[in-house]
C-alpha cells in the first residue's frame, strides 16, 4: 500500500510541473502547439484541464480554469499525504 500511495504522491507531483509548463508556455503566443514537444504536452494536459474549461469558461480573453486544476490536484495530493502508511 505504501509503494502506491508513494507512485500516486508522486505523479500528482510530476502532473503538477507539467500543468505549470503548460500555463507557462501559454504565455507566448508564438509557440505552435502543433510541434513536438508542445503536442505532446498538449495532449497530456489539455483532457484534465478541459474538465475545469467547461465548469469556468474564458471570461474576456483570460482562462482561469488551471486556477481550480491546480486546487484539485493540490487538494488530492494533501489527501494522499495524509493517509498513514
Amino acid at each position: 500500500m505504501s509503494l502506491l500511495i508513494t507512485t500516486l504522491i508522486t505523479f500528482v507531483t510530476f502532473y503538477s510541473y507539467l500543468l505549470i509548463i503548460r500555463v507557462l508556455l501559454t504565455w507566448f503566443p508564438q509557440i505552435n502547439w502543433y510541434n513536438q514537444p508542445f503536442a505532446a504536452l498538449a495532449q497530456i494536459t489539455d483532457p484534465y484541464l478541459n474538465l475545469f474549461r467547461s465548469i469556468i469558461p474564458p471570461l474576456g480573453g483570460m482562462d482561469f480554469s488551471p486556477i481550480l486544476a491546480f486546487f484539485a490536484l493540490n487538494l488530492a495530493g494533501g489527501f494522499l499525504r495524509a493517509i498513514p502508511f
